[in-house]
């Protein structure tokens, strides 16, 4: 399973059609950070093709391979000809937060229970090989505390960690909001306290993934 602070997702929905003994099916992909935004977006595609045969979906929102907030449906084909062989391929295709929907338009030709698997998974499988990605990176959000004297000590600290400053407060003392990639968050509170002497205050505020 990827570590849940970095992994591939979904960089943009990305559609692809495969014509399987005269039915079609329309394959989309998009990226669901939540299980609301998956159902979103099932929503979404059944009002764009409102006269399709089926709808069946799977999702996967979390790490790759993490079944803990996961689902799918066979709309309305034979039950575990569907849903089941698509959520199985998202499990096993290295990419996190992902929603997949196969919209099938039957062609007059019924495929039997093995031609529907092999079509259903085979949908979902050309359009994750064809699907652009990007990495979800987990940030935990900061406050530091520092004198005036450390303050660019400060700003090299969060650019060398793979962080952003969001916001800066300038006083008797200075005030930084940052975001910190999770993975880095322990060695740059200990570089942090190491640049100040001990007498910066770090304060985690919150966390975020993008």
């Amino acid at each position: 399973m990827a570590s849940s602070a970095r992994y591939p997702v979904p960089a943009a929905d990305h559609r692809v059609t495969d014509v399987v003994k005269g039915s079609r099916f329309i394959t989309t992909a998009a990226r669901a950070a939540d299980v609301e935004t998956a159902k979103s977006v099932i929503n979404g595609i059944r009002r764009e093709f409102p006269d399709a045969t089926h709808h069946c979906f799977a999702y996967v929102v979390g790490p790759p391979g993490d079944s803990r907030c996961a689902g799918s449906s066979d709309g309305g084909e034979p039950g575990g000809t569907a849903g089941v062989p698509m959520l199985s391929v998202l499990l096993n295709c290295g990419v996190g937060d992902i929603v997949v929907v196969v919209t099938r338009y039957f062609g007059g030709t019924k495929l039997g229970r093995g031609g529907l698997v092999r079509a259903y998974a085979g949908s979902v499988k050309h359009v994750v090989r064809e699907i652009e990605l990007v990495e979800r990176v987990e940030f935990v959000e900061m406050r530091i505390e520092v004198g005036l004297a450390v303050v660019d000590a400060v700003r090299r600290l969060v650019s060398l960690n793979g962080g952003a400053i969001e916001a800066e407060e300038f006083g008797q003392g200075a005030a930084f909001a940052v975001r910190i990639p999770e993975e880095r968050v322990s060695s740059f509170e200990a570089a942090v306290a190491e640049a100040t002497g001990g007498r910066g205050r770090v304060r985690r505020t919150g966390a975020s993934g993008e």
